[in-house]
């Protein structure tokens, strides 16, 4: 008989985020092979446009993680959409990624409304797609080579 509990509980958070490590390390030469190394952490990777007056035009928050970049954030302010800043933003995370990190792939969540079609002309292919994430709106994952 087991003792459910639904409390917020740190401490056993992150003793089932060690423990779930150490299993997947022991199943997976790859994992076992990051452990201890530079590459078993994810690094941050931000990309940031100020206008002319020193204002945020746009920006790419992301990290990089063994050979992939994820790219968390991308936007662009509405006075400067359609004039390339997105596809700037993003070319030189990729470009970073791939010359200074050894990227060789490319990682991103959008949902419908945000930019699908977007990231599908920056090269991107969709790899998944989860419709009503959250109700009504379908979520998409795209992945692309970059190096």
């Amino acid at each position: 008989m087991f003792r459910l509990e639904t409390e917020v509980d740190k401490a056993r958070r992150d003793l089932l985020h060690r423990r779930l490590r150490d299993t997947n390390t022991a199943a997976s030469p790859v994992l076992r092979a990051l452990r201890g190394t530079p590459a078993e952490r994810e690094s941050p990777l931000h990309v940031w446009a100020s206008d002319a007056n020193g204002r945020l035009a746009g920006g790419l928050v992301g990290h990089t993680w063994t050979t992939w970049l994820h790219v968390t954030y991308l936007w662009v302010d509405a006075p400067h959409r359609g004039t390339g800043l997105g596809s700037t933003l993003l070319t030189e995370a990729e470009r970073l990624a791939a010359t200074e990190r050894a990227c060789t792939h490319s990682r991103v969540e959008t949902w419908d409304f945000q930019a699908p079609d977007f990231y599908r002309k920056q090269g991107y292919e969709v790899v998944c797609v989860i419709p009503d994430y959250p109700p009504g709106i379908t979520e998409y994952t795209l992945t692309k080579q970059i190096g």
